[in-house]
């Protein structure tokens, strides 16, 4: 039985997990959490710091391939397993440029990738007098979910900026936000999800709907899918990549940021599509045919996010008035705590009409709430 290494133990460990599971496969999980979403339904667990080295070389040495489900891991000690021999897809030498956001900008670049115009931060006052206002402050490392991301309106606004290693972005004028998932494997056969729209959540800014297939010509669609490959092919990746965009007013193509595994974009796949990401993604490192990505049905799918009065143990409601809703599944991840904006499932709804499936998903986003028996303190 062929072994697979997952460091991150999340609801993209989990996922993958089932799938690995499904196709015979045996399944270790590297996460600090004991019973981690993905520990839950993997073989076995390695309760770790994603920075363990001696732990993270235990899980590599001892299963055929190793992948992950964030980014925010030791590539040191990955690089070094990694040029030894053993097998980790996506390779550390990605994730090296992928974790700095900065790097990841300036390799797509040097590849002819449309990207929006950017500068690193060396004296914040005099560099953004190369923008027109507003723009945009991003950390280099770290950020994820909307965290490390500042928009600068104003000069008053730089005394609030981010501190720490940043660039400057410019403020896109976005018609939509859309992402594609794109599959890779070692033999270099490539395959493209449907793109799709993302909506964001603007208190948390973290995506919270999206829309497949998305509403765009034809002709972004395939311009969109085109840039993706591209990318993919340029990291000569292994594994499933998600890759957020920005159509802009004036319909211009820009990459915003790559995720180098299944990514929140993709989650429609599973209910909406001949093969999920996840089952792509585990056929992808594993050297196996890629499947079809061929879109079964339009799908909407949204993302559940812990109610921001509450912090504990996770409480569901309005679960059977939601699966009343013709077409819906629920994914709830298995998290122990919820926190106010942290993603603690997702529900799926399938319809022949894209503009039916958006309304029955709005209607389930009325009914279905994360809350807890605790309260925070905020509302107390």
């Amino acid at each position: 039985m062929k072994k697979i290494g997952i460091i991150g133990g999340g609801q993209l460990g989990k996922m993958m997990s089932l799938e690995a599971k499904k196709m015979g496969f045996y399944v270790t999980i590297l996460d600090p959490t004991p019973k981690s979403p993905a520990g839950q339904v993997a073989d076995e667990q390695i309760t770790a710091n994603f920075f363990d080295s001696e732990k993270i070389e235990k899980l590599v040495r001892n299963v055929d391939v190793t992948t992950y489900d964030l980014e925010h891991i030791d590539i040191k000690t990955l690089k070094r397993l990694y040029n030894e021999g053993y097998e980790i897809h996506p390779s550390p030498y990605i994730l090296e440029i992928i974790q700095d956001k900065f790097a990841q900008k300036e390799f797509l670049r040097s590849k002819g990738i449309p990207v929006p115009r950017y500068k690193l931060v060396t004296n914040l006052e005099k560099d953004v007098e190369e923008f027109s206002f507003p723009v945009v402050q991003k950390a280099r490392k770290g950020g994820y979910d909307g965290r490390g991301v500042f928009v600068i309106k104003n000069k008053a606004d730089i005394e609030e900026a981010l501190v720490g290693e940043t660039y400057l972005e410019e403020f896109v004028p976005i018609e939509k936000e859309i992402a594609v998932m794109v599959a890779r494997n070692k033999k270099g056969e490539v395959k493209c999800y449907p793109v799709v729209e993302m909506f964001f959540d603007e208190e948390a800014n973290i995506c919270d709907t999206v829309i497949a297939p998305a509403r765009i010509e034809k002709k972004f669609e395939k311009r969109t899918k085109e840039i993706a490959t591209s990318i993919v092919e340029a990291f000569e990746g292994i594994g499933v990549f998600g890759i957020e965009m920005f159509l802009t007013k004036n319909g211009e193509i820009l990459v915003n940021e790559i995720a180098p595994r299944p990514h929140n974009s993709g989650h429609y796949t599973i209910e909406a599509c001949v093969t999920s990401q996840f089952e792509q993604h585990i056929r992808a490192i594993m050297n196996l045919p890629l499947g079809s990505t061929k879109l079964l049905t339009p799908a909407v799918m949204v993302n559940l996010l812990g109610e921001k009065d509450y912090h504990g143990t996770p409480k569901l409601i309005g679960l059977e008035n939601a699966l009343e809703i013709e077409g819906l599944s629920l994914h709830f991840y298995g998290k122990k705590e919820t926190r106010p904006f942290r993603k603690m499932g997702h529900f799926t709804v399938v319809d022949d009409n894209v503009e039916t499936a958006l309304e029955k998903a709005l209607r389930a986003k009325k009914i279905l709430k994360v809350v807890s028996e605790e309260v925070s303190s905020c509302r107390k």
